[in-house]
């Protein structure tokens, strides 16, 4: 019996009959009553009158056919259906009294037309509001999910209204801190205070929550964030409904919580001058174009109107993944920009040359470098190729080819280092330091700034790895904290600090407070909607275990080698002051260091790394080298 009243089973034109078919009946019916009301009885005299109540809806039904009224949809239908209905029926109220003195049907108090202009526009209101209200309310599929709207303004109105439609999800409470909606009912659902989140959650069964509210800032959303953390449920964000109604987004796209709305912050207004100096109008070159970072500065160049943007990656891989993204001329403000995509080595320094000459490239981001910290530990002869020769021959390389400005992406690593990684990084700046002091045209500068989130290698997908198949969840140490940015803030900072400074300043990105790992990962476990299994939870889903530091890693990072550091004329950017090297030692380390990769040398590689890099103590194992290297050597040994 249910499925056969349920309208959504039925055809367009099956439901457009039902409708004609109902107001068939109620337009008599409000003829009727309007003639009993104005004789005050249940059994007006109606005999002369038979022929009005045929041209009744004979004339009512096709005007309001021509007004729409039988296209709308019923689950859907909007307040806009008072209008049509009055409009329609005004009409027919106007034809029926010229009908009534051509024809000159006699007994008909002209009271009645208005009274009946009333009931019919009332009765056919009614029986649409009545069937939209049967309609989202219809019993769903006892899968579907019970979920709690947080945000009861007209986002979430519509969100509840399209979920009921849909299916998969079932609305059952809104919540909101407006004062003036609490208590409400919002599209059939109630409203309640935050304060009775816990309350209404265990209530009703709600097992998720939809953050309804797309234009708040990320602040507020961390703030709701922290306040549902403790509740066990999981949470979605809804995209702005007008995104939704262009059709770029679905209901689908109900996305989950992110590590950025629990991490990020509102992101500074970028300074149009600062984005576009080094960029609008230049040829731009970026080393490790497929990487997290360099991906990120390639998309916001090729938005800034750049005469030619080379995009140079080792990993063939990487770099076919950004010219599928990038490769096509609708990306960009324009299709004018040149677009090369290069594989090759920033070690290759002949090759380079050749490669910023033929492009005459103007601007160089060199964001190439290994820095997953174990593997350069346990491979330290290639992390120097690769993060120090490397800089050196593409910086060299730039001076022959006359770029004019070299930006180095560094990393919160690099600060005292107790890890090759961030010694072969800060060996890096201090190389284009001395650089910057010869003279040459070439502008050379660094950007320094801690973990990026999302990037690959960081903790951030490992926890969420880690938390999908059931955990446990790996931390190396319960007091270890690190730095994060988002990855689209971090490289339009970059940008903008390439336009500043001289040469050879090391600039540092603000990045707000460090962040403990172990409260992090309880917060992801806390929004997946699983509880931490600890001694107090011992009934919990997601245990989380200390497996200890790996060889060089770090409880902290630092952001400064000194304590001399000064703003700039952007609010997240600082200039810091640090010792340099000066550009004859720097010569003659970097040839040790070229040295003891050619021999593979790894003792000596650390060694020299200790040398010119302040807080920097070689780690290795207590055999003295890892196994991979002793193999190495004993390979080289066994050639010569």
């Amino acid at each position: 019996m249910v499925g056969f009243l349920e309208m959504r089973f039925l055809s367009r034109n099956v439901k457009r009959l039902i409708m004609a078919g109902t107001d068939l009946v109620l337009l008599p019916l409000a003829l009727w009553s309007a003639i009993a009301v104005r004789y005050g009885t249940l059994w007006p005299p109606l005999q002369h009158l038979w022929l009005l109540f045929i041209l009744t809806p004979l004339v009512t039904i096709p005007i309001l056919y021509r007004l729409g009224l039988y296209r709308a949809v019923i689950r859907y239908m909007e307040d806009r259906i008072i209008y049509t209905v009055t409009l329609g029926v005004s009409l027919s109220v106007v034809i029926l009294g010229a009908f009534i003195l051509m024809l000159r049907i006699g007994g008909v108090p002209r009271s009645s037309l208005i009274m009946f202009w009333l009931l019919a526009t009332l009765y056919i209101i009614f029986s649409r509001l009545l069937a939209r209200s049967y309609l989202s309310n219809l019993k769903v599929s006892r899968d579907a999910t019970r979920v709690g709207i947080f945000g009861a303004g007209s986002t979430g109105a519509q969100l509840g209204l399209a979920l009921r439609a849909a299916g998969t999800y079932t609305p059952v409470a809104f919540f909101d801190d407006r004062p003036d909606l609490q208590g409400a009912t919002v599209a059939g659902i109630r409203v309640y205070p935050p304060q009775r989140l816990q309350e209404v959650i265990v209530t009703l069964g709600i097992s998720q929550i939809l953050l309804a509210m797309p234009h708040a800032s990320r602040s507020r959303h961390q703030e709701i964030i922290r306040l549902l953390e403790p509740l066990r449920v999981k949470i979605r964000i809804m995209p702005a409904i007008s995104d939704m109604v262009s059709g770029q987004i679905r209901i689908e796209a109900l996305r989950e919580v992110n590590i950025e709305d629990l991490l990020g912050r509102d992101a500074a207004l970028p300074d149009p001058a600062l984005l576009t100096t080094c960029i609008e109008g230049k040829s731009v070159l970026v080393t490790g174009a497929g990487g997290s970072i360099g991906s990120e500065l390639c998309r916001q160049i090729l938005e800034l109107g750049p005469k030619r943007l080379v995009l140079l990656d080792h990993a063939e891989y990487a770099l076919y993944a950004i010219e599928q993204e990038l490769g096509s001329e609708d990306k960009g403000i324009s299709g004018q920009t040149e677009r090369v995509f290069l594989l090759g080595s920033v070690c290759d320094g002949p090759w380079m040359e050749t490669v910023l000459r033929r492009y005459e490239v103007e601007t160089v981001y060199h964001a190439a470098a290994y820095k997953h910290v174990p593997l350069v530990e346990a491979n330290c002869v290639e992390g120097a190729k690769n993060n120090v020769l490397g800089t050196a021959h593409t910086a060299h390389a730039a001076i022959l080819a006359g770029v004019r400005t070299f930006v180095l992406i560094s990393t919160d690593k690099a600060v005292r280092p107790t890890n090759a990684m961030g010694a072969s990084k800060r060996m890096a700046e201090l190389v284009l330091q001395a650089l910057a002091q010869s003279g040459s045209g070439t502008r050379f500068c660094m950007v320094r700034f801690g973990n990026v989130l999302g990037s690959s290698g960081s903790v951030v997908p490992l926890f969420t790895d880690q938390i999908r198949r059931g955990g446990p969840v790996t931390l190396t140490h319960q007091d270890i904290t690190r730095y994060f940015m988002t990855i689209p803030e971090a490289a339009q900072l970059v940008l903008q600090a390439s336009s500043m400074g001289e040469g050879g300043e090391v600039f540092v990105l603000d990045m707000g407070e460090p962040v403990k790992i172990l409260d992090l990962a309880h917060r992801m476990i806390h929004l997946s909607g699983l509880e931490v299994k600890d001694a107090d939870h011992p009934d919990g889903d997601i245990e989380i275990q200390v497996t200890g530091l790996r060889p060089g890693e770090k409880l902290y990072e630092e952001l400064l080698i000194g304590g001399t550091v000064e703003g700039t004329r952007h609010p997240l950017i600082m200039k810091a002051f640090e010792e340099v090297i000066p550009e004859p030692r720097m010569k003659h380390l970097l040839r040790e260091l070229e040295e003891a990769c050619r021999t593979f040398d790894s003792g000596r590689v650390r060694q020299v790394f200790s040398e010119c890099v302040c807080g920097y103590v070689p780690h290795v194992p207590q055999e003295g080298l890892f196994p991979q290297e002793e193999g190495l050597l004993s390979g080289l040994h066994q050639i010569h």
